[in-house]
Formats: C-alpha cells, structure tokens, sequence
C-alpha cells in the first residue's frame, strides 16, 4: 500500500492492474486487535503488581484473581495471544474455554475479534467487486460505531487504497509466490553474507531458479 511501490509498479508494469494483496490488510487488524489486548495485559500488570506492594506492606500474602481454567488475569491475557489469530472453528479445547473467560471480562476484545473475523469472512468468501465494495462498506461502518481507534486507522486505509483493494476479487490475486520466491532469494544471499558483484549474483538466480 505503500505510494513508493505503488509508483514503482506503474512505471515498471504500465498496463497491470494493481491489487493490494489481502494479507497485508489483514495484518493490519490483527495488529489493531493485538495493540487492545497488550493495553489490557499492561494494565493487569500493573494491578498484579500494585496488589503485591500492598499485601508486603501488610506482611501478607499476595493470592491473585484466579479463574475456572486456572489462568490469573495477567495469564489469561498473555495467553490469549494466538487463540486472536484463529478462527473459532480452529481452537483447541483449552483455547475455547479461555476465549470465553477472556471476551466475559473484556468485551471491547471479543468486539475487536468480531470485527476481524467479519474482515476475514469478506476476504473468504468468492463475492464480486461490487458484493465485496457493499461488504466493505458495512465493515466501515460497523467500525465507526466501535469507536475503537486502532480500526479506525485502517478503515481510513482501506478507504484510501480501496481500488487496488478490490482488485483483488477479480482473480483472487496474492503475492504469496513472490513471497516465496523472496525468501529464497535472501537465503541464497545469505549464505554469501552479503552481495560484491550483482551482475554474477542476478546470473546465479537465473541459472538455479528458472
């Protein structure tokens, strides 16, 4: 999404359509919905600890929240941290019993999570641009209302980048094989620490990866 690259691919490829692939979109939700639950986590930090201080200045013993699945407030929200990246139909056992006690405690989180998940559901599902545009649409909307600022930042994003968005329902496009094929490429560089002649370097890709 980045105008730089944006520019680059136009000059390069003047006919192609440019597609923002979906995985960056998504990352960026997931971040929002990641920075919701750090705050809270820092949060429960500081009151574990506030707890701690008074309970040595009584010459007590310090005995924190603990819930039904045995995790302690600051547990329960450090271990939240993969069941977020899944689907519900993807936890465990453990992490479905801790999503319950998690989204019970902070409900801004598991409206968060909604809000990802129907971001997800948009990308999943085989719509045409104009069904994707109207879904979209509604997503924006529904984050408005959330009044979460973190979404807010990548609505706005998907506001701004919105054609090249949804370019991406007209073949499904991604950039994974690029990814892949980068990668390779900087394995196959590292293992020479570093580049000196770039002509014999390019020729070396060629000669191994076409």
């Amino acid at each position: 999404m980045a105008n730089s690259m944006k520019n680059i691919a136009k000059t390069c490829f003047p006919k192609a359509i440019q597609v923002t692939d979906r995985f960056h979109v998504q990352k960026l939700a997931l971040e929002a919905l990641q920075d919701i639950r750090i705050k809270h986590r820092w949060n429960a930090i500081d009151s574990e600890n506030q707890g701690i201080k008074i309970a040595k200045e009584k010459s007590k013993e310090y005995l924190p929240e603990v819930f039904d699945n045995g995790d302690t407030r600051k547990q329960l929200l450090a271990r939240s941290r993969y069941l977020l990246y899944k689907s519900p139909e993807k936890w465990t056992q453990n992490q479905y019993l801790r999503s319950k006690i998690l989204f019970e405690q902070y409900p801004d989180i598991k409206k968060a999570f909604n809000l990802n998940q129907s971001l997800r559901n948009i990308y999943n599902t085989k719509s045409s641009i104009k069904v994707a545009y109207t879904k979209l649409a509604h997503w924006y909307n529904e984050v408005e209302k959330s009044g979460f600022r973190a979404f807010n930042t990548i609505a706005n994003t998907i506001s701004i980048n919105y054609r090249s968005i949804l370019n991406y329902f007209i073949n499904r496009s991604t950039n994974a094989s690029a990814e892949s094929f980068n990668a390779k490429i900087k394995a196959f560089r590292a293992q020479f620490r570093g580049v000196k002649n770039v002509e014999f370097f390019l020729y070396r890709l060629t000669t191994i990866f076409t």
